[in-house]
């Protein structure tokens, strides 16, 4: 739709479904911040400490005594968190944190999990990994809030890579996410080409608004229309954490971008990245970048070489997403974390693989399929659509088959940016489209998230190897929760 027309029914701009259960939920809620909270919030000053040294996130630790077992116990619940100095913010938690899980190929996953979110229910999606499809964690298998279930799937050979879990309930999905639920799910392989002497360093990034007296505001219209973006960006729960590295170090870092909506176009300032790593796990080959986009629910590895003494930051740069009303955020000169490079050398470092995997390119595609998203107004109502369609729980739009190669046609016809996400499997991007350029890849990847610009054409092959219904969405999640999701039947 034009942004004109879309700005012009904004005063009345009403939200329908659980979305806007839950905005009025929140809303409801608020102590003192309703009028300000109608409209993004513009100077907030409180101020969180920097350069503390990175932490690493909690583990979330194997409960089996049997080889090729994990076994463990989750948990979402309310909790507390001390972002600032003197004040408490109410968040909901895994386990009291964010975890990781860390397994092998091969491995058998047996996760306990409790929904202790008091009156909501609640789901665990285990985003990128290929899990049958009653134990993915979509809306059509919720937990209710006091219940309990396990989540039970085998991790395949040639599955290695950096995955994440968050909830998925529908409509409730954005809220659950800004206040806190998510982790990191580390699927590692038998055989690593990445020296071990680079490490392992996992950075989460999650975006959070907090108010002066140190609650979590509640989304307002703007949220709902662009997506939350918070004002304050964290590195494992941090604001520009202290790395400390010698000179000539070599480090593994995998990045994940945790938050609902943020776009992160990021430099590292006086050090090399190479990236070896996309959603999906390596790359065939290291590829050296000056910078990279992050789209919301993307994941890369980098190997980054500190070479020079002195101070190297992961710095964000511009990015025009595109965005609808007042109060676009600042995306550029922000400091995400801060490297200080000693003069003492690190010890000799082996270098980057030329090798890293083979990844086989995806037979000639059966069918092609053509989703167009879109933004309207209905009435004084917004809608996010697919196909001209918001979401139905009880709608299978697509039908497909195990083993199938389609070749799908993303065209963004909307105002901004959205990052698509396919349940279940993983794809490769075929090439891009916008104003008749067409480009293709640089590179061979497996992806499960791809940002479509607006105006741009994305097309991608993928097979969905496991039956069952599998959602497709923007992954901005108040998009998602707002309608920009379909549902295909893979059938066996």
């Amino acid at each position: 739709m034009y942004r004109r027309t879309f700005l012009t029914g904004l005063a009345g701009l009403a939200i329908s479904g659980p979305a806007a259960a839950q905005m009025m939920h929140d809303m409801g809620n608020m102590t003192g911040h309703g009028a300000r909270n109608m409209m993004p919030m513009a100077g907030n000053k409180l101020v969180l400490p920097e350069g503390q040294p990175l932490r690493e996130l909690p583990r979330l630790m194997n409960q089996a005594s049997e080889a090729g077992l994990f076994k463990a116990r989750l948990a979402a619940e309310p909790g507390l968190v001390r972002f600032a100095e003197g004040l408490d913010t109410p968040v909901l938690l895994y386990n009291g944190g964010n975890p990781v899980i860390e397994a092998h190929e091969g491995d058998r996953i047996e996760i306990n999990f409790k929904n202790g979110i008091p009156g909501e229910p609640t789901t665990v999606h285990w985003h990128g990994m290929p899990v049958p499809a009653d134990q993915d964690g979509s809306p059509m298998e919720p937990v209710v809030s006091g219940s309990e279930r396990i989540y039970a799937f085998d991790l395949p050979e040639g599955s290695a890579a950096s995955y994440w879990f968050h909830p998925h309930p529908h409509g409730l999905t954005a809220a659950q996410v800004y206040r806190g639920l998510a982790g990191i799910f580390l699927v590692k392989p038998k055989s690593d080409p990445i020296p071990a002497e680079y490490g392992d360093t996992v950075l989460m990034f999650t975006d959070l608004r907090i108010a002066e007296d140190g609650s979590m505001p509640a989304s307002n219209m703007m949220d709902l229309m662009n997506g939350r973006v918070g004002d304050h960006v964290l590195v494992n729960g941090q604001k520009n954490p202290a790395l400390a590295v010698a000179k000539g170090e070599k480090r593994r870092l995998r990045l994940f971008n945790a938050t609902n909506a943020r776009f992160f176009r990021l430099k590292f300032e006086n050090a090399a990245m190479v990236l070896v790593g996309t959603d999906g796990g390596l790359i065939e080959a290291p590829v050296a970048v000056d910078e990279l986009l992050l789209a919301p629910a993307e994941r890369v590895e980098l190997i980054v070489s500190f070479d020079k003494p002195g101070t190297a930051r992961l710095t964000t740069l511009d990015y025009e997403r595109g965005w609808m009303g007042p109060g676009k955020p600042e995306e550029a000169g922000m400091t995400l974390l801060t490297a200080n490079i000693s003069e003492k050398p690190a010890p000799a470092m082996p270098p980057v693989p030329v090798k890293l995997r083979t990844i086989e390119s995806l037979a000639k595609p059966m069918v092609t399929r053509r989703l167009v998203l879109t933004e309207s107004m209905k009435g004084m109502e917004m809608e996010f659509l697919i196909n001209g369609a918001t979401f139905d729980m009880t709608r299978v739009d697509e039908v497909s088959k195990v083993g199938q190669v389609e070749l799908w046609e993303i065209v963004n016809q909307a105002d901004m940016d959205h990052p698509f996400h396919v349940h279940g499997t993983q794809f490769q991007i075929a090439e891009h489209e916008k104003d008749g350029q067409v480009t293709k890849p640089s590179y061979r990847a497996w992806k499960d998230t791809v940002n479509v610009v607006a105006g741009e054409t994305v097309r991608i092959l993928l097979r969905q190897n496991l039956p069952g219904p599998r959602m497709y969405h923007c992954h901005i999640l108040e998009h998602e929760d707002l309608g920009m999701m379909g549902t295909v039947d893979v059938q066996a």
